[in-house]
């Protein structure tokens, strides 16, 4: 049975109304930016949650609520950052202004700004990684110079004009003559990260993107921020009151069977159920291989599917999250990144979510979680050999805690957890306004200039909502500019 936030009032007939479809962060921050403009909005989601792919779910052994895969934002994302606040849980997010990364030689380097501007603010912490010869920091630095000072179809953020991109960035970091150390212990240890794919599957503007807005272009774009409470409770009851107070109306487990299109335009959408609900502007906010179903073929469709077309040929890349529970302490950092490992990020859940050990339980635990991106292998390998893989690392890396005994396990995988950012993945990428002037799409496979991220996704959100507006006679603006380079990083940007 669905939960319905706020009946539908009097007063709501008198407004202008929309259907999102779709209750992930696209949909959330497009009925966020409509419904704080008087908008009535009705959010409809066929989970029994919100959130989407940013999810949790209650471990059955151990009665704790445990998210899909640990979900971190960086700094540079400005327009997350501007929907938390707007719906009120910026609260619950700490801030992360200190990285942990530990190579094969087992010492934690720890990655800080200095008082310096950027780019040159995480020099220091750059220049002391111990895992690189200062030969090799000069050639991944000589590299990033290059990186810096080009410009790819896919960044259209750039004010330099676009080269001929090459193939992937695998290609591109060969012709840079980066050495083979360079690229499993730098450039791959932050992009597939980042973004979940190999580096021969990577489009060159957006691995330039990560760098650029993450790490060199402002001062604090690298900061991590990461949620103390669970996604079910961040996108879930933590943001009701807010949407219950502007009678949006939040319905889950309400499948939709088809967008209507009648006559040129959306007219409202029908439910699995045979229901039919009428609006004036509709929001498809589906992921990117569901959005083309929701359409009956006819010619009134045909240009809709047409511009869906790209979406229909993307690729996706799993994730997957290995979840343990120790007797004893493996590590008091609140995260790790493991570099040239299996897995490759750690994070101390029970002290990012200020949990104690259940005072109840026979014995205390402590729990940690594994991210693995671009997670192909754990697939194929399995469940036991790769929690048993990630274990012996831990111990390899911390071993002292070899003694330590695990009490629970499982491993999570999210099958489709982003596209897959190919070389020229944005011709694919469709407009937030379809051909249709009422109906739009959201999505972080839209087209944002962003990856497959959080970001993305609320920037096509308030993006579909801006357009929405606009035919409503607003001119309300909710897309945030990226954070201004500084005046260093402007001079080493450009030629």
């Amino acid at each position: 049975m669905g939960i319905n936030i706020a009946a539908k009032s009097e007063n709501d007939r008198t407004r202008p109304t929309v259907v999102v479809v779709g209750g992930g962060l696209a949909g959330l921050a497009a009925t966020a930016a409509l419904a704080s403009r008087d908008v009535s909005v009705s959010v409809l989601e066929s989970r029994p949650r919100l959130g989407g792919r940013a999810s949790s779910f209650r471990d059955q052994e151990t009665g704790e609520a445990i998210d899909n895969c640990q979900h971190v934002v960086m700094g540079c994302c400005a327009n997350f950052h501007h929907f938390c606040r707007l719906v009120g849980i910026d609260h619950l997010f700490r801030t992360e202004r200190e990285l942990y990364f530990i190579g094969r030689d087992r010492r934690v380097n720890r990655f800080s700004a200095t008082w310096l501007p950027a780019p040159l603010h995480l020099a220091k912490s750059f220049r002391k990684l111990s895992y690189f010869s200062w030969r090799e920091l000069w050639s991944i630095a000589r590299a990033l110079k290059v990186l810096m000072r080009e410009s790819f179809t896919s960044d259209s953020g750039s004010s330099n004009s676009p080269t001929q991109s090459p193939s992937s960035f695998a290609e591109w970091l060969a012709e840079q003559q980066q050495s083979d150390h360079a690229i499993r212990n730098f450039w791959q240890v932050v992009l597939v990260s980042a973004l979940s794919e190999s580096l021969d599957r990577i489009d060159c503007g957006y691995a330039r993107k990560v760098f650029a807005d993450g790490f060199l272009g402002s001062r604090r774009g690298w900061e991590v921020s990461m949620p103390i409470v669970p996604l079910d409770e961040l996108y879930g009851t933590a943001m009701a009151s807010w949407f219950r107070e502007r009678n949006s109306r939040i319905q889950t487990q309400c499948g939709v069977k088809q967008v209507l299109i009648e006559g040129g335009q959306a007219v409202g959408v029908e439910l699995r159920t045979g229901e039919r609900l009428d609006a004036d502007h509709v929001v498809l906010a589906v992921p990117f291989h569901l959005a083309s179903s929701l359409f009956v073929e006819s010619d009134q469709t045909q240009p809709i599917l047409d511009e869906l077309a790209g979406a229909r040929r993307m690729e996706s890349a799993p994730i997957s999250s290995v979840h343990l529970w120790f007797d004893r302490p493996i590590t008091s950092l609140p995260h790790a990144v493991l570099v040239d490992r299996f897995g490759q990020w750690v994070f101390n859940r029970s002290t990012i979510l200020n949990e104690l050990p259940d005072s109840t339980s026979d014995r205390q635990t402590y729990y940690y979680q594994v991210v693995i991106s671009d997670s192909g292998e754990c697939l194929r390998v399995g469940q036991a050999e790769t929690v048993a893989r990630v274990v012996q690392e831990l111990h390899e890396v911390w071993p002292e805690t070899a003694d330590a005994e695990l009490m629970h396990s499982r491993m999570v995988t999210e099958h489709r957890a982003v596209f897959s950012p190919l070389p020229g993945i944005d011709d694919q990428r469709p407009a937030q306004q379809s051909s249709v002037h009422n109906l739009q799409f959201a999505g972080d496979w839209t087209a944002t200039d962003w990856p497959a991220t959080m970001e993305a996704a609320v920037k096509s959100g308030y993006l579909a909502a801006e357009n929405i507006l606009r035919q409503l006679g607003d001119a309300s603006q909710f897309v945030q500019p990226q954070p201004s380079l500084g005046w260093l990083s402007r001079m080493f940007f450009h030629h």
